[in-house]
């Protein structure tokens, strides 16, 4: 790294926000195709946990899928309507679906809201929220850091 790389992370530098694992990878699925994408996770020995739709802001329906006993999980998730913000990344991505987010878990969402605030990261959400499966989650904006963009959409969630 160079010095000013060096001297904004030291900066930048403090008690973790509680990070324990990657919760799940999330990938969006066109409308109507959802069933589908859930029977195709199966051949590959996945089994479904969990499936609920979230009207408000998020707009969409979502199946949780793991394989083995881990704690790491695929979810899918299928647009409701053209508003859904799901909708609008499937086409920006030509009509088809993909990766839409990975969800990194915390022992306490709003630890690590205030703790990654601080450390000047943009987060979408006005205060962590209620997720799907009970959760409560926030999301970092795909530039993260100003300087350092993951270039993707990061939810942090709590169980």
């Amino acid at each position: 790294m160079n010095s000013a790389t060096d001297t904004l992370f030291e900066a930048l530098e403090g008690p973790p926000p509680g990070f324990m694992f990657v919760d799940h990878v999330a990938i969006s699925v066109p409308r109507g195709t959802l069933d589908d994408h859930v029977a195709a996770y199966r051949l590959l020995g996945f089994e479904e946990v969990h499936r609920e739709t979230a009207e408000g802001a998020d707009r969409v329906r979502e199946v949780m899928l793991r394989i083995g006993a881990g704690p790491n999980m695929i979810q899918l998730l299928e647009p409701l309507d053209e508003m859904s913000t799901v909708q609008k990344a499937i086409d920006r991505n030509g009509g088809k679906g993909g990766l839409h987010h990975v969800a990194l878990r915390v022992k306490d969402a709003q630890l690590a809201f205030d703790d990654l605030k601080r450390k000047g990261f943009r987060i979408i959400d006005e205060a962590p929220r209620r997720g799907g499966h009970g959760s409560t989650v926030f999301f970092l904006h795909p530039k993260g850091l100003e300087k350092t963009p993951f270039n993707v959409l990061i939810e942090v969630v709590q169980d």
